[in-house]
């Protein structure tokens, strides 16, 4: 029987904030020495024994993790939870829960920041400047595509679509969206309209996904739809990298027939990432470390987010980001 302080097993160092709530709540909390993902075999010797385990998305949380800790709950550090056999956790009755709303803001900021970089060649500029190859103003030096009045075309109308659809706003764009339903005060606040996937593929000048990985999503920007695209469209994916198709996306620019491409997430990533972006022209893909999230407010709130759902949990109470209900035991009789 366990005496002690119950063990919380943190698999990445995240915002002291987070850190800090646990330990106030009497956890004794663990956390990965090393600044890396660990492998299979390292994760399921760091959690053992863990009352609750506080994941990344590069965390893979299986039946074997979660047999080796015992956790009764696993909060994840992430909007998403496609790590996570959630499937599983739910059979064993763990907990398992996300850190939803907190990122929407940062992520559309990234999102714009990335597509205004590759609209208009801002990261190859500073290229040119710190190469010294700046050799004055030229008509033709760094042309790129304007952004005010296009068609603008968003895939996922969640938290972050809707973000970014009303940044788009102020830049007077026509705004297209797909999703599962109609969103009648995003269309009211924006001017915003929903038609079907193909169509709005055909007709933005900029899409941008915002979709989370299911297996419904998986590869949803076909080769077939990415063919469809306008001759010169931007592709801006801070979604996930596989509701893509990156080898459509590859040939599209090698053939000529996309504007560009900017990315904050890949196909395989972090250890199998398509080397092959990193020597497309760079006036013509921009690449981001991951970092929709990354600010120190963002990061720091989620790690709040992610502690206090896990804490509400190992001491009884139900998390307020639940997303395995039925993990729960039912509070009625």
């Amino acid at each position: 029987m366990h005496t002690g302080p119950l063990h919380v097993a943190v698999t990445r160092r995240v915002p002291e904030p987070g850190l800090a709530l646990l330990r106030e709540a009497g956890f004794e909390v663990r956390v990965n020495p090393h600044d890396r993902v660990l492998g299979p075999d390292e994760l399921r010797a760091f959690v053992a024994g863990a009352a609750g385990l506080l994941t990344t998305l590069a965390d893979r949380v299986d039946a074997a993790v979660l047999e080796a800790s015992g956790a009764r709950v696993v909060a994840n550090y992430a909007v998403g939870f496609n790590n996570v056999d959630v499937a599983e956790a739910t059979r064993r009755g763990v907990a398992v829960t996300n850190t939803p709303d907190v990122l929407t803001e940062a992520s559309a900021d990234l999102t714009w920041a990335l597509l205004l970089a590759v609209a208009r060649r801002v990261v190859e500029g500073d290229a040119m400047m710190r190469a010294g190859a700046f050799h004055g103003w030229a008509p033709l030096l760094l042309l790129g595509a304007d952004v005010h009045g296009k068609t603008l075309g968003i895939v996922g109308a969640g938290r972050i679509g809707r973000a970014v659809a009303r940044r788009a706003v102020g830049f007077g764009m026509r705004i297209l969206y797909a999703g599962r339903r109609d969103q009648p005060d995003l269309e009211a606040q924006t001017g915003a309209r929903r038609v079907p996937l193909d169509a709005l593929v055909r007709e933005a000048d900029f899409l941008t996904l915002h979709c989370p990985l299911t297996p419904e999503t998986r590869g949803l920007l076909s080769r077939d739809l990415v063919a469809s695209m306008k001759p010169g469209a931007f592709v801006v994916n801070t979604a996930r990298g596989e509701v893509v198709d990156e080898d459509a996306l590859l040939d599209a620019l090698a053939a000529g027939r996309l504007g560009g491409v900017a990315l904050d997430v890949y196909r395989g990533e972090p250890d199998a990432i398509d080397p092959r972006w990193a020597r497309v022209d760079p006036s013509r893909v921009v690449l981001a470390p991951h970092i929709g999230s990354a600010t120190h407010e963002t990061r720091a709130a989620m790690a709040v987010l992610a502690a206090t759902d896990l804490r509400l949990a190992l001491t009884g109470q139900r998390p307020r980001h639940l997303v395995n209900p039925d993990a729960w035991p039912s509070e009625t009789p």
